[in-house]
């Protein structure tokens, strides 16, 4: 069985509604934020050494880091679902996007937060972080011009990967000027697999 160790308001969530468009079986075991740090408690830590989530454990297999997770599980319970064929071009497109989602996207929107924190001593850092993130957000929004997914009218791994940099972006209140990407974040929220996700789940808040 699979097992999802998920943490509240946290990257996990994607990993629930991806097994719910795979329609694959999951149990889930609930991990909650300490109320002042906002960090993951140390029981996750029995799980995986770096007492992060999302971790799934499938029989004797742990895997942690949303790509790996996302791919593994469509690879081992999709039946060729959510990706293009292995080997062809919209492939390796698909896997760029699986990297560029934790890779480069999230850093801007994890240092936005984070200096947001120093107050007036980050204020020196904005523009720069600001620049960054809409540098990204124009990427998004660009690359899904004319199409409803990022690789074409399907949904895939990639955009369920991806949904975490643009639900990010309208916490902070980055996404309004991309007409593109928000259309696609509202698409992606519309689907009955992401309503069905956080119904197990539970509530889904960002930014703080």
């Amino acid at each position: 069985m699979i097992v999802v160790h998920h943490l509240n308001d946290s990257r996990s969530q994607r990993i629930l509604w991806l097994l719910e468009e795979l329609g694959a079986p999951y149990e889930i075991r609930n991990y909650a934020r300490d109320a002042q740090t906002r960090l993951a408690p140390p029981e996750l830590k029995a799980v995986h050494p770096l007492g992060k989530s999302p971790v799934v454990t499938d029989g004797e297999m742990t895997v942690h880091e949303s790509g790996a997770i996302i791919d593994y599980l469509i690879r081992r319970h999709g039946a060729g679902k959510l990706q293009p064929p292995a080997g062809s071009a919209d492939h390796e497109v698909y896997l760029q996007w699986l990297h560029y989602a934790e890779g480069s996207a999230m850093l801007p929107l994890m240092l936005f937060m984070y200096v947001m924190r120093l107050g007036e001593g980050g204020a020196p850092l904005h523009p720069r972080i600001e620049g960054e993130i809409d540098n990204h957000l124009a990427y998004l929004d660009q690359a899904l011009e004319g199409r409803d997914y990022l690789l074409g009218e399907a949904l895939t791994g990639a955009d369920i990967q991806m949904s975490f940099v643009g639900e990010v972006g309208r916490a902070f209140g980055k996404l309004a000027g991309y007409p593109q990407a928000t259309a696609w974040l509202d698409r992606l929220h519309a689907r009955p697999a992401y309503k069905a996700a956080i119904e197990r789940g539970g509530p889904y808040g960002l930014g703080g």
